[in-house]
């Protein structure tokens, strides 16, 4: 079904840009890139996916099933994205928040053409109606001119305005925590957006400088015909090798310092920090009763818990949890059972997503959902879409979201300032 070439090259940021630049030609791109991070669970250093031979997009009825039954038809490479609103697929919810980026709940396309990088080698896999035109591609990237990188993010000038104002944003998480008090829920995933209207962005350079502030290991360029998703992710949601299941939920977070002494202070700080440790624990929890659904009897195991992984902007508190699964659970069960993730959500995830439904003032949609890939054997590997810029090319709208965990021990002020580190970078690329 497909033909493979390897070419031995580095991945140097140069290469990367030609490459992106030259896919810009396509509908349908995906560009996934870990930026050198030492992540000891990665496959790829980066991953281009173009042009669409078959597609599936769809709203929540029944999405999990048509996508399981389009992966099971395909059995080859899929990539795409499950929005956060799926969530009304899994459970008997309901999203009726104010939308202004219009995305499809569900995308995922089957590329004709793939490029598979490792350090120092890239492997081209195109599906075999295209396989004449790999050596043509692969020397027509190489001489690709990059002006595009050289405009600035924006034609017209980006004003950003949020939807939750901050006395509102106050009122809210005040509505949470008495709900915390009552016992409702012990953790909420509260989030707010922030947009512009009527801006026309330039992709590839909003992209290039969210990446180069963030440095983070699940990078993803989207491009899906007018719809645009630029994510400096650091968040792994779940991936499977063969019989393995990997989760890596976030919930913990503190600002870099330009001393090293103070900074590994405050990374140390962070990791004694029993608020910060809690939310950690407390979605731990969740996502190994998520993965006991379906693991082999007595295989969940917590390989990290609250370890401090430090990025370009923050360091951030880190759990992995594993599993063991049978060969032939589908890999789709895997995601509906696990999804959204909880690190988004909260606890106990069903309440959490009621209340969070009511009080945000925002439809998430991509945002807090997943990008990520399929191969022909099943393995999976998604990201959380946090840190993320989103674009609907044809409406002229541009927005980002941000969030933080709100247990019984926030203090409002606190996670409103947790809010405003998140969204520096994004609010940074933008303006």
């Amino acid at each position: 079904m497909r033909e493979e070439k390897v070419f031995h090259v580095p991945l140097t940021q140069s290469l990367k840009k030609k490459i992106l630049a030259w896919a810009q030609q396509f509908s349908e791109v995906i560009w996934m890139d870990s930026n050198e991070y030492p992540q000891q669970y990665h496959s790829y250093e980066a991953i281009l996916a173009v042009d669409a031979f078959t597609a599936i997009k769809t709203d929540a009825f029944r999405a999990f099933e048509k996508l399981q039954e389009y992966q099971m038809v395909t059995q080859d490479w899929l990539f795409g994205y499950l929005s956060y609103d799926l969530k009304n697929d899994v459970e008997q919810l309901s999203s009726h928040n104010y939308d202004g980026l219009f995305f499809p709940e569900l995308y995922f396309f089957q590329p004709k053409k793939i490029f598979l990088f490792s350090e120092n080698t890239v492997t081209l896999s195109y599906l075999r109606m295209v396989e004449d035109e790999m050596e043509t591609d692969w020397k027509a990237i190489q001489g690709f001119p990059q002006e595009s990188f050289a405009t600035g993010s924006s034609e017209t000038p980006v004003k950003i305005h949020l939807r939750t104002s901050k006395d509102s944003y106050f009122e809210k998480v005040r509505t949470l925590l008495s709900h915390i008090e009552r016992g409702d829920i012990y953790e909420a995933n509260f989030c707010q957006e922030f947009y512009a209207e009527e801006v026309s962005l330039n992709p590839l350079p909003t992209f290039w400088h969210l990446n180069q502030i963030s440095k983070p290991p699940f990078a993803t360029f989207l491009k899906l015909q007018e719809h645009y998703a630029f994510s400096a992710s650091p968040e792994r949601y779940i991936k499977r090798v063969g019989a393995k299941v990997i989760s890596q939920p976030i919930k913990g977070t503190a600002k870099r310092l330009p001393s090293p002494s103070e900074d590994r202070k405050a990374a140390l700080q962070l990791q004694q920090d029993p608020k910060e440790r809690s939310e950690n624990i407390m979605i731990t929890d969740l996502v190994r009763n998520d993965l006991s659904r379906f693991a082999e009897k007595g295989s969940v195991l917590v390989e990290e818990l609250c370890e401090v992984y430090s990025f370009e902007q923050v360091h951030q508190l880190i759990s992995t949890i594993s599993c063991r699964v049978s060969p032939q659970l589908p890999s789709v069960e895997i995601l509906k059972n696990t999804f959204p993730m909880g690190s988004m959500t909260g606890a106990p995830k069903i309440s959490a997503m009621k209340i969070i439904e009511a009080l945000e003032d925002a439809k998430r949609g991509l945002y807090s959902g997943a990008i990520g890939y399929f191969d022909p054997h099943g393995d999976f590997d998604f990201n959380v879409m946090i840190r993320s810029i989103f674009y609907n090319a044809e409406r002229r709208y541009a927005s980002y979201s941000v969030g933080g965990a709100i247990t019984a021990n926030s203090i409002p002020d606190k996670e409103y300032e947790e809010c405003l580190l998140k969204a520096k970078a994004m609010r940074e690329a933008l303006e």
